[in-house]
């Protein structure tokens, strides 16, 4: 709320204050929405169980960690699986027994400590090698 005070005279030549209040808020709608073009993020698996993968090939993107990284796959700092040899992805569903005594633990398992926990786990199988070497000199 802004104020401005204006010295004024009047015809007996004694001096008053007279306030003027200003609007403090524009007038119009509300806007509370206004940018609405916000793109999906697109998250979640990217290969399916059985797919063929190279090196480095993206298998899945999470924000929580919903699935855990297996045999041959890494596990990025943004929570991105990624392949780390080339193989066919396997994804299996395997018992997870979390340490009970850290806080963050007790906080998102709160009520679950007697129940089984599963979790997601991808692995990548390497593709075999082809068996076919030369031998060039005997040790």
């Amino acid at each position: 709320m802004s104020w401005s005070v204006i010295l004024n005279t009047s015809k007996t030549k004694t001096p008053f204050l007279e306030s003027i209040r200003y609007a403090s808020k524009k007038t119009g709608g509300s806007t509370k929405n206004t940018n609405c073009k916000v793109r999906p993020k697109h998250r979640g698996w990217k290969v399916q169980d059985g797919h063929n993968v190279t090196a480095g090939h993206i298998l899945a993107t999470q924000l929580t960690t919903r699935f855990l990284p297996g045999l041959n796959v890494g596990f990025g700092r943004n929570g991105t699986l990624f392949a780390i040899e080339a193989g066919k992805v396997i994804v299996t569903c395997e018992k997870f027994d979390p340490n009970w005594e850290h806080t963050w633990v007790k906080r998102i398992y709160a009520g679950r400590e007697q129940h089984t926990i599963f979790k997601k786990y991808f692995n990548v199988i390497p593709e075999p090698q082809h068996n076919r070497f030369k031998l060039i000199d005997e040790v």
